[in-house]
Parts: C-alpha cells; sequence; structure tokens
C-alpha cells in the first residue's frame, strides 16, 4: 500500500509533516500515524471543520470566508500557509471539500474538494470532482489522492 512507502520515505528523507483536514475529519491524520515510527514525521493533525475553527486556529481572515467560502481555492491556500506558519513542519497539506450527502450546490457540488500542499515556498492547491458518490468514499478516495501527492512531491 502506499501509506508504507510514503511512511519510508518520510522517515528516509527527515522530512515532516502537518496537515490540517476539513471534510476528511482526520481520516489523513489517521493513515499517517498508523505505522509505529510516525513520530519521526507527523507533527501535527489539526481538524479544523467549522469556520469558526478556520478563523480561531488557523487565523483564515474572515473576509476570505465570507467572500470565497470555506470550500474555496483562496481558503485552502489560507490554510496550508497558516499551517506551516504553526507547525514549522518541512510540508503541510489542507484539505477543505463538501463531502456530502447534502451541502452541494450547482456551483460548489457534493465531491468538490481542494487540497493544498506547502513545500518550502511553493504552494500548490488542486482543485478535486470526485462526483456525488457515498460520504465516506469521498473522504478514503481524497486521503488515497493526499498520500499519491505526497509520494510525488518528496
Amino acid at each position: 500500500m502506499s501509506i508504507d512507502k510514503l511512511h519510508k520515505k518520510l522517515i528516509k528523507e527527515k522530512f515532516t509533516i502537518s496537515v490540517a483536514e476539513s471534510c476528511t475529519g482526520g481520516l489523513l491524520s489517521s493513515k499517517l500515524t498508523k505505522l509505529s515510527g510516525s513520530s519521526k514525521y507527523f507533527k501535527m493533525g489539526l481538524i479544523t471543520y467549522s469556520n469558526i475553527a478556520k478563523i480561531n486556529i488557523l487565523q483564515i481572515n474572515r473576509k476570505i470566508i465570507d467572500k470565497y467560502g470555506a470550500v474555496s481555492p483562496e481558503c485552502c491556500r489560507s490554510m496550508v500557509k497558516n499551517l506551516s506558519k504553526i507547525s514549522k513542519s518541512k510540508i503541510n497539506l489542507s484539505i477543505t471539500g463538501i463531502a456530502g450527502p447534502n451541502g452541494g450546490t450547482k456551483e460548489k457540488p457534493v465531491g468538490l474538494v481542494f487540497i493544498g500542499v506547502k513545500k518550502g515556498n511553493k504552494i500548490l492547491v488542486i482543485k478535486n470532482l470526485f462526483g456525488k458518490k457515498k460520504r465516506s468514499t469521498i473522504q478514503n478516495n481524497t486521503v488515497e489522492k493526499c498520500i499519491n501527492l505526497l509520494l510525488k512531491i518528496i
């Protein structure tokens, strides 16, 4: 499985990682810490599910959420940028999206998930459309995408 490969790579490269999750509710943090020795690389996992948690914990400017919404590339970028300041990890990752089955709109459908990654001074925000699937499927697909993305950038 790719989590085993990521585990070995993170330890070998001596990278540290932190994550800020919203719609995955800690699933990525759980996967990253499931193997013994993960304390060598995993620094923190924040579940900033509500807008108020994003504002209070990650210090996201309320105007960003008011103007673009919590599920937006702008919010995702702010999440990963501010997580980086808090964690001081070499790699930071943020997730915000709509896992459903409710909450979607025509503009922001169920299955829309933004993943932000910051490594060094580079920030990448990726828009994903996982489709109107089961909530757990969207969450698992998001985590799988994150793990594969991390494997590519390390």
